[in-house]
């Protein structure tokens, strides 16, 4: 309870943005836009599985026996890292929501910390699909597939892998703003909007992750 009592005494005043009726207001139109942002985002993560679906109809035996070549182990150590990253976000946010600010920064950095070791595992990952040539379209060298059409695969994994990629950076950047501003004491009971939209975020990325792995590591 001192903890609480501690962090909402030391929180900045919160105005909400004049153009708005309330604070509530704004807490509604930040979480209504959002959704509508990752309405976006699957609009356009959707449209690489639809043409991975197609051409993997297509190139039934290709896609089989390429998506042998990927390390299932290591893919299921990061989602296992980014499950547990969802867990680590979700009590930020829930401590940021009661003002309890240093459990909220603990949770933050380890979320960051697991993100960090996500990018670390897909860094080997990607070394070793450089070092045995497995790359896409006319940078293809591996020799242990025999199927032409094998780096069609890969130009799918790297270009779904690379986006959800990307997207996890862009996370660890909207954690650290996060940090920074929970170190200010700007979040607190009457104030979290930022915390929980972030949490959206990254929920929305692991979600993404967990439809990955199934589909080029275990079904190929």
């Amino acid at each position: 309870m001192s903890d609480v009592h501690t962090a909402v005494a030391g929180e900045h005043t919160r105005h909400h943005a004049h153009h708005f009726e309330s604070a509530e207001a704004e807490f509604d139109a930040c979480k209504q836009g959002m959704w509508i942002f990752l309405v976006t985002e699957v609009l356009m993560i959707g449209g690489l599985f639809v043409g991975y679906t197609l051409f993997r109809g297509m190139n039934h035996d290709a896609f089989h026996e390429a998506h042998k070549m990927l390390n299932v182990k290591l893919g299921a150590t990061n989602t296992v890292v980014l499950i547990t990253s969802s867990v680590t976000m979700l009590l930020g946010v829930t401590s940021a929501q009661r003002g309890q600010r240093s459990k909220s920064m603990k949770y933050l950095i380890m979320t960051f910390l697991l993100a960090c070791c996500f990018l670390v595992v897909k860094y080997f990952e990607y070394s070793a699909k450089f070092h045995h040539g497995l790359l896409p379209g006319g940078n293809f060298t591996n020799e242990e597939l025999t199927n032409p059409r094998s780096s069609l695969f890969f130009s799918f994994y790297f270009l779904m892998t690379g986006v959800h990629a990307f997207h996890v950076v862009v996370g660890m950047g909207l954690m650290a703003w996060l940090m920074k501003r929970t170190a200010n004491k700007d979040f607190g009971p009457d104030y979290y909007t930022p915390v929980e939209l972030v949490g959206f975020y990254w929920h929305f990325v692991d979600l993404v992750w967990i439809y990955l792995f199934p589909l080029l590591y275990l079904v190929g």
